[in-house]
């Protein structure tokens, strides 16, 4: 499998949907697929980019 999380980047937001109860994480590195991600709830997880689709956050400034 392609890895889902090419786009990624650091300093973006993202949230696991299989474990949205680690909250709100921002992407620390995109390295060959594994995906280091510092997460509200849970701190710094390395994530493999091929299993798991980390699905992108847009923060609203005026919220």
């Amino acid at each position: 499998m392609d890895d889902l999380n090419a786009f990624l980047e650091p300093g973006m937001l993202v949230q696991n949907p299989e474990r949205p109860d680690w909250g709100i994480g921002q992407v620390q590195s995109n390295i060959g697929g594994k995906i280091t991600v510092n997460f509200r709830e849970e701190g710094k997880v390395v994530i493999n980019g091929s299993r798991v689709m980390l699905l992108p956050v847009i923060e609203d400034d005026n919220s």
